[in-house]
């Protein structure tokens, strides 16, 4: 089968959240798997400087109608593993920046443009390349008019680009929101410009795009194809996914074990296997040390991996701060993002500094020593599509407090509910229910027995991305 994957991101050439590794892993996995299979990016400075692309091969000029004016730009091409091809467009003033979305503040003004662009030169790529795709499948409101300018190409040129179109919705909180007036950039039929195309509120909504017109649509999780047709997560566009009802499916993201894997893990100190855990007493103790605190603490370690934002649940983390400050604890946070959660957790850990660390970057090697070395992983998420972190928290023999929302609810039981196959603990998303959950997680520390339980049962199960994979073959193959 050849299939296209269209992202903003991509583990290892731009990385901002769990879309990066999802789209990594997907593709991937469906290459070993014996397909041939493309990625397209935009052509951030990052994917253009990794050594995959060093010598990437200019395979074509695009010249891209946008409105009434042409723009142009090229197509680089690298392939970094057998049958997967990463395909960067590409044109400086579009993306060459370090950040793929904003300057840490502020989405850039132009990001309209700037995705708009990517989509169009994707199809045109399709186009003059002849890859005559058996499924071009778009992630998120950056490639969400794909399905349109896919269909619309093909009327225009005569030719056929896809025979299916998929969209998948990682994230429906962000949707690709402009001012109406930025229709005409797509240069598609006018006639979309309306309640039943991409308008919304006298906006235009890319997002909406993707799931009106796709052949079919995803979500990274059952729970949460459910929760998008509700007034409560469906973040104004419950509607729109509901006229989808029949089309749509959550398919459940996966753990690249090539990356997230403690027995091979080279970034950690140790390595260690669920047969013989010594090797995350190891990754602890390093923990501890690169943290600034004694090497010999023997009591719970907490640890955050998250993006700042209010959908990660950092309010409710925060309102359990008198927590942290008395219990005999460590709390280990890593992140970054909204300027406001910075500064509160910067507080919080200067409140503390013998008992709270704080790493306000981005920083893969430390994400792996803080899934490895810490006890608790605690992600008190308001909403997850999917979520990665409590995965990999299990993979590495850690036990994840969540949410009882999305995707959290499909990967975790709690320990306390089903004491007999818990891998986790579980709470609603008020400070007070994480508050509950995390005094009952001082409880499960204190019996070694019971922990060790867990903490094995979560690292038994099986969230490879073997198993996602062919859940999205299925979905390529009914479509088809």
């Amino acid at each position: 089968m050849k299939i296209v994957h269209v992202a903003s991101e991509m583990f290892p050439y731009m990385k901002t959240g769990g879309l990066a590794d999802a789209v990594a892993s997907l593709a991937g996995t469906l290459a070993d798997s014996g397909h041939e299979v493309a990625v397209f990016l935009p052509g951030y400075r990052a994917a253009l400087e990794h050594r995959d692309a060093v010598g990437a091969e200019r395979r074509m000029r695009l010249k891209i109608e946008m409105g009434d004016q042409f723009l142009s730009g090229d197509v680089r091409v690298f392939s970094p593993r057998p049958r997967l091809q990463v395909f960067l467009i590409c044109r400086e003033e579009f993306f060459d920046r370090r950040s793929p979305y904003g300057n840490g503040e502020r989405d850039f003004e132009d990001n309209a443009d700037r995705f708009i662009f990517f989509c169009k030169g994707v199809v045109e790529a399709l186009r003059l390349g002849d890859l005559q795709a058996d499924v071009v499948h778009g992630h998120d409101w950056q490639a969400a008019l794909l399905p349109l300018l896919v269909r619309d190409a093909e009327r225009r040129h005569g030719v056929t680009l896809a025979v299916k179109t998929v969209f998948t919705i990682h994230n429906i909180a962000y949707q690709g929101l402009f001012p109406r007036g930025i229709f005409a950039r797509t240069n598609l039929p006018e006639d979309l410009n309306s309640m039943d195309g991409l308008e919304y509120y006298e906006q235009i909504n890319l997002l909406k795009g993707g799931i009106l017109f796709a052949d079919r649509v995803t979500t990274v999780s059952p729970r949460y194809a459910q929760e998008i047709q509700t007034p409560e997560f469906g973040c104004g566009l419950e509607g729109v996914v509901q006229t989808r009802e029949h089309d749509i499916v959550g398919l459940l993201n996966g753990v690249d074990m090539s990356v997230w894997n403690p027995a091979t893990d080279a970034l950690l100190p140790a390595r260690y296997s669920m047969a013989n855990l010594g090797g995350k007493q190891l990754c602890r103790v390093e923990l501890l040390k690169r943290c600034g605190f004694a090497a010999d603490y023997r009591g719970p370690v907490f640890g955050v991996v998250c993006r700042f934002t209010e959908q990660k649940g950092l309010d409710l983390l925060l309102g359990n701060r008198d927590f942290f400050l008395r219990e005999d604890c460590r709390l280990i946070v890593l992140g970054s993002g909204e300027k406001h959660y910075e500064e509160a957790m910067h507080a919080l850990a200067a409140e503390a500094p013998r008992k709270i660390s704080l790493s306000a970057r981005l920083d893969e090697g430390m994400s792996h020593l803080i899934e490895a070395g810490s006890d608790f992983f605690v992600m008190p998420s308001l909403f997850e599509p999917c979520g990665l972190n409590q995965m990999y928290s299990q993979v590495y023999g850690t036990v994840p407090i969540v949410s009882r929302v999305g995707g959290l609810i499909d990967t975790v039981t709690d320990a306390d509910d089903v004491p007999d196959a818990g891998t986790g603990l579980m709470c609603v998303p008020t400070v007070e229910s994480l508050g509950d959950a995390l005094r009952r997680a001082l409880r499960l520390y204190a019996d070694k027995p019971r922990l060790a339980a867990v903490q094995k049962r979560g690292m038994a199960r099986d969230f490879s991305w073997r198993v996602a994979a062919d859940s999205y073959l299925r979905l390529y193959q009914e479509s088809l």
